[in-house]
């Protein structure tokens, strides 16, 4: 059992029992912990569901766990939940004018707990969304920076698919030698690991910008 609702069920007896003023109160607080982390883990499952089948959903979990989160004084939480929230409006609606403030938001408050691997993920989308607007000298360098926080945290996987996106910009802005050297380096680094889904999307993006 999560030590949270341990916790939670000792705080109802010392308030029912021990007449322990806030014991409630505190008890609401450890459930409100676990309730934001289940909230944000659903929000991501049905994310990952919406990759495979492109039907849209409600961010309801992801603005759920932002306001839990942000009660709690929880600011690794919170940037989490931003990134999601903004990764909701930006990758599932392609509205990356209502995705940026909670990006930019998410972007403070992990800089401010030195999380770098959710600061590698909002980096990245901020940096799709630089890209949208016209910027693509700003877009390359957040999408590096991303890659080499993954790096930095060994999170092997993650630099697999920062490459791909720095191989899709090298295409997009006509550096075709560039793209493909990324490429390769994408599909090695994703083999090495053994992260299928990311080779799925490397076969499938070299598959359509050859056709």
């Amino acid at each position: 059992m999560d030590e949270r609702l341990v916790r939670a069920k000792d705080w109802y007896e010392r308030a029912v029992f021990g007449g322990e003023d806030g014991a409630v109160a505190n008890g609401h607080s450890e459930l409100d912990s676990v309730e934001a982390d289940l909230a944000l883990a659903r929000g991501r499952l049905v994310h990952a569901q919406f990759l495979a089948d492109r039907k849209p959903y409600q961010p309801g979990r992801f603005e759920r766990a932002v306001e839990l989160y942000s009660g709690l004084g929880d600011t690794r939480g919170e940037a989490e939940a931003l990134f999601w929230l903004g990764t909701y409006h930006q990758v599932v609606h392609g509205d990356h004018d209502t995705a940026l403030p909670h990006l930019q938001r998410a972007r403070d408050l992990a800089l401010a707990v030195d999380d770098k691997l959710t600061l590698s993920y909002v980096v990245r989308h901020i940096g799709f969304a630089e890209m949208a607007a016209g910027n693509p000298d700003t877009a390359r360098e957040l999408l590096e920076q991303s890659v080499a926080l993954r790096r930095e945290v060994g999170f092997q996987p993650g630099v697999a698919a920062g490459l791909l996106s720095l191989a899709f910009h090298a295409h997009e802005t006509g550096d075709h030698a560039a793209a493909e050297s990324l490429f390769d380096e994408a599909m090695a680094t994703a083999q090495a690991v053994g992260a299928r889904g990311i080779i799925n999307w490397i076969e499938s993006a070299r598959a359509e910008l050859s056709a």
